[in-house]
């Protein structure tokens, strides 16, 4: 499979403050390639290099194996599309479209054509005579990608694009995207702090924190096999206990928590016996009275609150020592009987958690292979 970025040893340096720290990773011709990351993490910075905005400190550019070191953005074989998507309230939407082809001075016939042709492209045949002002959000954000997306970029970089959208916009903008990239075919480069928008559109995902990537993988492996404390907490709810290790197998730990509960659980690095570690646990892996307990890890915990969101109920629990915990609420069993102040049975198993030595620091087992 080819490759239509590769980025190796890419830092950016202002001053004495490191943005971006010696990242190195490549996308497939096609990929759906998000980076998902908090506020100052470095994400933008790194998007800013790709579009050939910023100089890279060190390090290496390259698309469809052209070194992009020296090439102004205007050369570049990529277009951006922001968060504001910049559109002219004043032009028609295929002026907006049209508008980077006539500034590279393309005949009017084949604009027409490739105008049109991009429009049926995004979903809006149609629509090239209506104003700005007459289409919804969604809309927007397809006449910005189509503006894009006519000048035949090999990478289309997206700057959190539904960050201005409301709640329910962005959930259906999320599905339409996927959809748009899957038929265009085109590479996305995807930048978002919002972890549901990246494992719901990509193919795969980089986790970015302080300058330097995390982990990348699919969404799945993410969110099923976090590398480092940082990616377990960050994508995807967790449960968290701090405790010590009172045995080490090769199979994972036991571990006896702060408030003196005592699990078995997977193990991420080297924990021998009196390690300290924390214990990260999806609310979706714990069972609620369980049927079947052989094998669990079981305890008690008394309800405070059943928190109601449809498919996405859960319950905020406690152990007897105040220990605050989210259960899932499941859908293909019925709670109905559960009420705040009661006690309960919870159970879950030992694959489920997952262990990493206190105090281990973000990025030690950064990937490179997608």
């Amino acid at each position: 499979m080819s490759n239509d970025l590769s980025v190796l040893n890419l830092s950016k340096r202002f001053g004495t403050f490191t943005a971006v720290d010696n990242i190195s990773f490549d996308v497939p011709t096609g990929f759906f390639f998000s980076i998902l990351g908090p506020s100052g993490c470095g994400k933008t910075t790194l998007l800013r290099m790709l579009a050939g905005f910023d100089e890279p400190s060190e390090g290496t550019i390259a698309i469809r194996g052209q070194d992009m070191r020296g090439v102004p953005p205007n050369r570049r074989p990529v277009n951006l599309v922001f968060q504001h998507l910049a559109l002219f309230p004043m032009m028609d939407v295929a002026e907006n479209i049209a508008f980077g082809l006539k500034r590279r001075g393309v005949n009017g016939s084949d604009i027409k054509r490739r105008t049109e042709a991009m429009l049926e492209r995004v979903g809006l045949p149609g629509f090239g005579t209506k104003k700005i002002s007459q289409l919804s959000g969604g809309q927007k954000q397809r006449v910005a990608i189509a503006r894009c997306l006519v000048l035949e970029p090999l990478v289309l970089l997206l700057d959190e694009p539904l960050g201005a959208l409301d709640l329910k916009l962005r959930e259906q903008m999320k599905v339409e995207l996927k959809k748009l990239q899957a038929k265009v075919g085109t590479t996305f480069i995807y930048i978002t702090h919002d972890q549901s928008e990246a494992l719901v559109m990509s193919d795969r995902v980089a986790v970015m924190n302080q300058g330097h990537f995390e982990q990348v993988g699919t969404p799945q492996e993410l969110y099923g096999d976090p590398r480092t404390p940082f990616v377990a907490q960050f994508v995807g709810e967790n449960n968290l206990w701090a405790g010590q290790v009172v045995e080490s197998r090769t199979d994972g730990v036991s571990v006896r928590t702060d408030e003196g509960l005592v699990f078995r659980a997977r193990l991420r690095g080297d924990c021998p016996a009196d390690t300290r570690v924390q214990l990260f646990l999806r609310p979706e892996a714990m069972l609620i009275e369980p049927r079947e307990t052989s094998g669990l890890n079981l305890f008690k915990v008394t309800v405070k609150a059943v928190l109601f969101d449809g498919a996405n109920s859960r319950l905020l629990t406690a152990t007897p020592r105040n220990h605050e915990l989210l259960v899932c609420l499941p859908q293909n069993r019925r709670f109905d009987h559960i009420r705040p102040g009661q006690e309960i049975t919870v159970g879950w198993h030992p694959e489920s958690g997952v262990c990493f030595p206190a105090g281990k620091t973000a990025g030690e087992t950064a990937e490179r292979t997608l």
